[in-house]
């Protein structure tokens, strides 16, 4: 009897939170399926998978990657030598590492891997979180063995037949969050009788968020609420004297459970993986769309909530004059809070690592060729 042997899976891409924790579910998702799967990840230099990744438990290398400037530049030069060096280094990484089966998520780091991996005939599986997709996803898409998507309409970006809808992994399933309440106030110091309001820019941060937060800080500390403030790696450093007394301010929360767990109201940029996540925490939720991404797909993925009036949505410019007042209106309008919370826990979907680990091993098991 042949022994069948051990699964090999990259994952490739990351530069935020948004494209990183759903990479790390999906890893967590095979390996609990079959314990003996090797995974690798490939990232970008510099980039915060570098740190997360391995903080989560698994390998990761990186590529010497970044994006192209938006206007014609000599670094754009660099950027072009350095896609070219990407492009040698994930080869000889998939050489190396031999794997059957190979998964972007999003970030630099994709497009090297996943157009390596498409030359050598090892299948690929792309995530697209987002109801807007964008180009190098687009040019991946053409061989692609399957792409897992979370919203419907997808096929007027990809082929038809190549689309699996996975919704999208996020860290956790959150169903545990009222039982970790008291663990929650003692993890943050925080008063049990008083209100919290989360704050969340991204993993990066959010410029405008941090400049509002940190330009009202006397509203702040006057209010009755008491404020989890997450300013993101870019902005701690500017603004971490300002914690104090009703006002805690983090870099970044690893404990997003504990966080959820005693928000009463949550302020979060509209990521798709963020959403996802809002979805099954099932808090108030105001909703500052980020305008610097492609086609303002936040704004897009923001509004389907807003549609179902399962949240709020504050443009970006509009943060300086509403979000102070819109958060201390909904902490006291116990009825709204209600409505919200009902309203977004119907949309939320559960499992989402799970599908697309499944995705994964049905296209190794059905077996393939590689051309190398």
């Amino acid at each position: 009897m042949t022994l069948q042997k051990h699964k090999r899976i990259i994952i490739s891409g990351g530069g935020t939170g948004g494209h990183i924790f759903p990479a790390i579910s999906v890893a967590n998702a095979l390996m609990k399926i079959d314990a003996s799967t090797e995974i690798l990840f490939v990232g970008a230099e510099g980039r915060m998978e570098m740190e997360k990744v391995p903080a989560a438990g698994y390998k990761i290398v990186g590529l010497l990657i970044e994006g192209f400037r938006r206007k014609f530049t000599l670094g754009n030069i660099k950027v072009i030598f350095k896609a070219f060096k990407s492009l040698a280094l994930a080869k000889n990484i998939i050489k190396d590492f031999n794997p059957d089966a190979v998964v972007g998520v999003g970030g630099y780091a994709s497009g090297p891997v996943l157009r390596q991996a498409a030359k050598m005939g090892i299948p690929s599986v792309i995530l697209e979180q987002n109801n807007y997709v964008g180009v190098t996803n687009k040019l991946l898409a053409k061989n692609a063995s399957a792409i897992c998507v979370a919203y419907d309409g997808m096929e007027k970006y990809f082929p038809k037949e190549k689309i699996v809808k996975t919704g999208t992994p996020v860290r956790q399933n959150f169903e545990n969050l009222s039982e970790l309440k008291d663990e929650a106030l003692t993890f943050f110091n925080l008063k049990r009788k008083s209100s919290v309001v989360l704050i969340l820019g991204g993993s990066l941060g959010a410029g405008s968020i941090n400049k509002c937060l940190s330009e009202n800080i006397d509203m702040l500390r006057k209010s009755d609420c008491q404020w989890i403030w997450q300013t993101g790696s870019y902005y701690y450093e500017n603004v971490k004297n300002l914690s104090g007394g009703n006002v805690s301010i983090h870099e970044f929360i690893n404990r997003m459970d504990l966080a959820y767990a005693v928000a009463d109201v949550i302020v979060s940029r509209a990521g798709a993986g963020t959403i996802s996540e809002l979805r099954l925490v099932g808090k108030p939720v105001i909703l500052v769309p980020s305008p610097n991404v492609a086609e303002d797909h936040q704004t897009k993925n923001a509004k389907a909530l807003v549609e179902q009036n399962a949240a709020v949505l504050i443009p970006d410019n509009m943060i300086a004059k509403e979000l102070i007042d819109t958060a201390l209106g909904l902490i006291v309008d116990a009825d709204k809070r209600k409505v919200l919370s009902e309203n977004i826990l119907k949309m939320a979907e559960k499992d989402a690592d799970k599908r697309i680990a499944e995705v994964v091993l049905k296209l190794i098991n059905n077996g393939y060729e590689k051309n190398y």
